[in-house]
């Protein structure tokens, strides 16, 4: 395929790399990718060693002495090249992305479009790193806080996205005088190794040194656990499951280094009496099969008044039956393949759980097989009236499954039911009443990290922090200020009187 060729992907790719110089090992095994989309072979990568990972860490604390030193429109000026290049290999990047990880080709391209736009974003914060001056209660005395850089972050990013969660850390933490390291997820590799390419052209275009952007991919058990460990990487921003980031946390915390943790969703959607279902239909639809039910934001449950249920269930029913379900570099497919057929799996023991809850499937569940479908991944999303209390629905399956849940009171019986989960990423309320929208973004409203009215729970836009609360991790990513998580804060009192006064009139004499 051009597009492998264009991005530097290799049959055979090394596996670690410093910014240009990539790491010689090819004795730590072998990740054969193939597509979900086809199954067919694409490219196989060297897995890195643990002699690799402190390689690449001793380059990146070098390159950190000196990138730090870049004055911070500068170090933006870098992150505005990358967005530049971005923009050059977009259609390719796109396609690479919707071919390895199995998501519609459309939205392929807008995870590289959003790369792109948090690198203007970055531009613009290298410029905005601000700090507040406060009033001393000492005459004679100036207090204000500033921001420094942390050293090197590491970025330990999931499958369903397999380049722009790294960009929404990378190029924040570049203009703030951090340097990256990269551990991407081993089922998506190539995609990570054609960043590391754009982003090296930029590096030898400035003749940069070695270790502000770096890339490690190895094992879970080996690299992973050095990197959550490893007391010289003050910051690690971890997209994954709740298991995976309890894990982390732990050894985080117990280093007492810093943790960006984006958990899991278990997104709801409120449908109220006076929603425009209309409005409605197409959020819901996007949020839960888009990416094949693999976002983090993915919409899982859908609580309804029972006024407007039937109304909105069939109406459901009906769009489902339209999907359609194929290739995704296929532009008229609205949805690809699951990643996996351990994914598939998981599709299917959800919906037999679900089942055996007393849940009734109202549409889909079906495996797909024969032509278009051969990789044995593609699955019909599925319909599932079920309990708010069922023990299915109360966990995250990473797959396109929404539950049905009816409501008959107001909208604080609604609320109540949305909240009654450990997640907390993402959600949202359709209604036209003014009193009800407002209620939900109260502090007697939704319990997420993100709400939002008469829009769905995916698609969020990089200018706003992403995070979420409860077993979400309580981390923030991308816009807003979440840029402060990426610097160690400071607070400066000077003195420029010729007496020493103490704060709290305390009297010292000598």
């Amino acid at each position: 395929m051009d597009f492998l060729q264009e991005l530097g992907i290799k049959e055979k790719n090394l596996g670690s790399c410093t910014g240009t110089q990539w790491l010689k090992t090819e004795n730590q095994g072998e990740l054969k990718i193939y597509s979900p989309t086809d199954g067919k072979y694409i490219a196989s990568v060297y897995q890195s060693s643990e002699n690799d990972y402190e390689k690449v860490v001793q380059q990146a604390e070098k390159g950190f002495l000196q990138w730090r030193k870049i004055p911070a429109p500068k170090r933006g000026e870098i992150v505005r090249q990358i967005g530049l290049k971005l923009r050059v290999y977009k259609k390719d990047l796109g396609r690479l992305v919707s071919y390895e990880m199995g998501k519609s080709l459309q939205e392929g391209l807008g995870e590289v479009q959003e790369m792109i736009d948090i690198c203007d974003f970055a531009v613009g914060q290298s410029r905005q790193l601000y700090g507040f001056t406060m009033a001393s209660e000492r005459a004679n005395h100036r207090m204000y806080d500033q921001y420094h850089p942390l050293g090197i972050v590491g970025v330990i990013s999931a499958f369903n996205f397999p380049v722009a969660v790294y960009s929404w850390n990378a190029m924040i933490a570049a203009v703030c005088g951090d340097v990256t390291l990269w551990k991407p997820s081993s089922k998506v590799p190539l995609s990570a190794i054609a960043v590391q390419n754009i982003i090296g052209e930029v590096i030898k275009d400035n003749n940069l040194p070695e270790g502000i952007f770096s890339l490690i991919i190895g094992r879970g058990a080996t690299i992973g656990e050095r990197l959550l460990n490893d007391k010289k990487i003050p910051l690690v921003s971890l997209t994954g499951s709740t298991k995976v980031g309890k894990h982390a946390g732990e050894i985080i915390a117990a280093r007492f280094g810093k943790a960006i943790l984006e958990l899991g969703g278990n997104n709801g959607i409120i449908i109220t009496p006076d929603a425009d279902l209309k409005l409605a239909l197409p959020a819901v639809v996007f949020g839960a099969v888009g990416t094949c039910g693999q976002r983090c934001t993915s919409t899982r449950r859908l609580i309804i008044h029972e006024s407007v249920y039937n109304k909105m269930k069939d109406a459901l029913v009906k769009a489902y039956n339209g999907l359609k379900i194929g290739d995704p570099l296929d532009e008229n497919n609205h949805v690809g393949p699951l990643i996996d057929k351990e994914a598939v799996t998981m599709f299917r023991n959800a919906l037999e759980q679900a089942k055996e809850e007393g849940g009734s499937i109202i549409s889909g569940g079906e495996i797909l097989s024969g032509k278009g479908h051969e990789s044995g991944c593609y699955v019909m999303p599925a319909i599932v009236e079920a309990g708010n209390d069922f023990k299915i629905v109360q966990e995250e399956t990473f797959a396109p499954i929404l539950y049905l849940i009816k409501y008959s009171g107001g909208v604080s019986e609604a609320i109540k039911l949305h909240n009654d989960v450990v997640q907390g990423l993402s959600s949202s309320i359709f209604t036209n009443n003014l009193k009800e929208a407002e209620e939900f973004l109260s502090s007697e409203g939704s319990d997420c990290g993100i709400a939002n009215v008469n829009i769905g729970t995916s698609g969020a836009e990089i200018g706003g922090a992403f995070g979420g609360e409860k077993e979400t991790g309580g981390g923030r990513e991308s816009g807003s200020d979440a840029w402060k998580a990426y610097m160690r804060r400071q607070t400066n009192t000077i003195n420029y009187g010729s007496e020493m006064p103490l704060a709290q009139g305390i009297k010292f004499d000598i």
